[in-house]
């Protein structure tokens, strides 16, 4: 049985942005259906919620947003090989034959994505261009007042009850700063973790935030080491995991604009 999921919407103002943090019911199976075939897959993930969103939009309507289904359109299809050599290490790890059917699929199963937002805007957008500008890491930890927080489920996926697949978005706005961590978290049991993180962050005395894409992977035989309660939990794994990708970008603002004023209070 699907758990049941309350509506909520919330929004808050930060000098000229608006940031709205929606979640509502899951995705309808029809809906779900028309969906996969537009993606060329033969099923969306079994908790898709096609209508939660995060979104960071300039009052000029420039922005960016996280939404499920533009995820699920980074999923990589093409890299058929990659996920059926997964898959069969997968089969090679259970004695049971039926999973040989439930894991070989002209699709990636385990819905991996790459995805870094989504920008908004017609005539004006979101520059983006690779920098080595990292964000600030000891300032994220300074003890600020939190003004505002939100965590937005985008899909999940249990795999058959063999691990799970997760997309999540979660925002932390200070008086000067706001901070965004979009998580894909992948737990294959016995075979293989993943981990993909989108960081966003933005000062307000700043023209431009600064994102940054890190992707780890491990083997699960490569982490016997690692106590197996903590494959479990993405915060706790996650150092244990090696980079095997990172992209730092710097998305700057459009031209004119000069850099916002702290942060006011919230409206909901």
């Amino acid at each position: 049985m699907m758990p049941v999921f309350k509506s909520s919407r919330r929004d808050f103002t930060f000098g000229p942005w608006k940031l709205t943090a929606a979640r509502t019911h899951i995705m309808k199976s029809a809906e779900a259906e028309r969906l996969a075939e537009e993606l060329h897959m033969p099923c969306v993930p079994e908790m898709m919620f096609g209508d939660n969103i995060l979104r960071i939009q300039h009052e000029s309507q420039f922005g960016i947003e996280f939404n499920a289904v533009d995820a699920l359109r980074c999923v990589n299809n093409s890299q058929g090989m990659v996920k059926v050599a997964c898959a069969e290490e997968w089969q090679e790890s259970r004695s049971e034959p039926e999973h040989t059917k439930e894991v070989v699929k002209p699709y990636d199963w385990t819905y991996t994505t790459d995805y870094k937002g989504t920008l908004l805007g017609d005539t004006l957008k979101l520059k983006v261009s690779a920098t080595t500008e990292h964000i600030d890491t000891e300032k994220l930890k300074a003890r600020e007042q939190i003004m505002f927080f939100e965590e937005v489920l985008l899909f999940e996926d249990e795999l058959h009850d063999h691990g799970v697949s997760s997309l999540s978005v979660k925002i932390r706005v200070m008086p000067t700063s706001f901070f965004v961590l979009l998580r894909f978290f992948l737990r294959v049991d016995g075979v293989l973790i993943r981990m993909n993180d989108t960081r966003l962050y933005h000062e307000a005395d700043k023209c431009y935030m600064l994102r940054e894409y890190t992707s780890r992977e491990s083997k699960v035989s490569s982490l016997r080491h690692v106590p197996q309660a903590l494959f479990t939990d993405p915060n706790e794994i996650v150092q244990y995991l090696p980079v095997k990708e990172t992209v730092c970008e710097k998305l700057e603002f459009p031209e004119n604009l000069s850099p916002e004023s702290a942060a006011v209070p919230e409206h909901t």
